[in-house]
């Protein structure tokens, strides 16, 4: 890999931080080791990760041109390939192994933060196993939906032949006059059409494919609690599924088509050639990953913040950065979103809750409301103060492991 840059950091040196902006260039080890860190615990991963030969790191910032989410320090004198992002078609195109595990590596630690978030958000939530599939169909039927209680039962018959449920889920398709085998996939057709309001795959399903959405609308979505919550609505141009394929796990979600769709599927079989043959889709699947594990780790960091004038400001910039609006002092910026909306992507729904708004809005006068709409005049004191809570919230947490 001599076409990127190398260099050297001694011993007990900071090579990236958390937080730090304009972060252009990850890295990958060429000796020594290094140790990454995060302010946020995250359930099954290592809070002081070391890593060596052949690990990288700063990916996540670098592809998806957010601040950095982890602190890196070299534990010994290291010997790093920085790679910066307008560079990484060359190492796909140079080493698709080293983009395959760049992949794979990112759909684990996204599944590892969807799997703290649904806990920390409803914590009811199931892990993802074919046998749920008989649940999702029964909550379909209840709900009068035979389309995708149909679909649900006929997964359920076709993972689970011999499942404890074969036959109650044979009985309510008798019931619904549907047969109990789906249409057969051609899984070399690349191209796939769905109707409206068809189901294209459903949570707790085993996964062969990705998707790349070509024209129309995808919901995605998840029974909790037997309610059907809305995690996405995705548009031409996103990927999806990509999870159930690279990490051998069933659907954590169930997709279906909102509007007439068109769809483009790679399969486990062609994905690596595909992404030899065309570096620019795992570039873009690299940079969705990234976007999303960012955003990812943005609300878990949000839900451990206990004081709910804290997590309605941290929205506030985490909106702010995701669509990268520039921090700075006076810098204006108008959320285009009321208070309800606020407060609902807080998790805050007493009417009472629009009071804590009020209170912030009284003691910070660079946020306030305009014509229906939350506007703040000073980006920069938007992030001192989220950055006070975050610290606050540490300072609790430290103080909590202490008693």
């Amino acid at each position: 890999m001599s076409f990127f840059q190398m260099v050297t950091f001694p011993a007990n040196s900071y090579i990236i931080v958390e937080g730090k902006k304009d972060a252009n260039n990850f890295y990958i080890i060429r000796e020594g080791k290094v140790r990454v860190t995060r302010e946020t615990a995250v359930v099954g991963e290592d809070p002081n990760q070391v890593l060596g030969p052949g690990d990288f790191f700063g990916v996540v910032a670098a592809m998806s041109q957010h601040p950095q989410i982890e602190s890196a320090t070299s534990l010994t004198n290291v010997s790093l390939i920085s790679v910066s992002y307008d560079q990484f078609g060359t190492l796909i195109q140079k080493s698709t192994a080293v983009a395959m595990n760049i992949i794979r590596f990112f759909s684990m630690k996204l599944r590892q933060f969807d799997t703290t978030i649904t806990r920390l958000s409803f914590r009811n939530a199931v892990e993802e196993d074919p046998n749920e599939l008989f649940k999702i169909g029964e909550y379909y039927f209840q709900q009068q939906n035979t389309s995708h209680a149909t679909f649900a039962y006929q997964s359920y018959l076709k993972h689970l032949p011999n499942g404890q449920f074969v036959p109650q889920a044979k009985l309510r398709l008798q019931t619904i006059n549907q047969p109990f085998q789906s249409a057969p996939i051609d899984y070399n057709k690349f191209n796939r059409n769905y109707k409206d309001s068809e189901m294209i795959f459903c949570e707790h399903e085993p996964g062969k494919e990705l998707f790349i959405l070509q024209s129309g609308k995808v919901k995605i979505s998840k029974i909790v609690n037997q309610n059907e919550v809305m995690l996405a609505v995705l548009q031409a141009g996103d990927i999806f599924g990509e999870m159930a394929i690279l990490d051998n796990k069933p659907r954590s979600a169930s997709a279906v088509a909102a509007g007439d769709v068109e769809l483009l599927a790679i399969n486990k079989a062609n994905f690596e050639g595909m992404v030899k043959a065309q570096p620019q889709l795992a570039t873009r699947l690299i940079t969705l990953l990234s976007e999303r594990i960012w955003i990812a780790y943005k609300q878990l960091a949000n839900l451990l913040l206990k004081d709910p004038q804290g997590r309605i400001v941290d929205t506030l910039m985490t909106l702010a950065e995701k669509n990268r609006i520039k921090v700075a002092p006076k810098q204006a910026y108008n959320f285009e979103i009321g208070t309800k909306d606020l407060l609902k992507m807080v998790g805050l729904t007493d009417p009472k809750d629009e009071l804590i708004i009020s209170d912030i809005m009284k003691n910070n006068k660079f946020i306030r409301m305009d014509l229906g709409k939350i506007v703040c005049s000073d980006m920069a004191e938007l992030e001192k103060l989220v950055q006070f809570y975050h610290k606050k919230a540490n300072m609790e947490n430290k103080l909590k492991k202490l008693k």
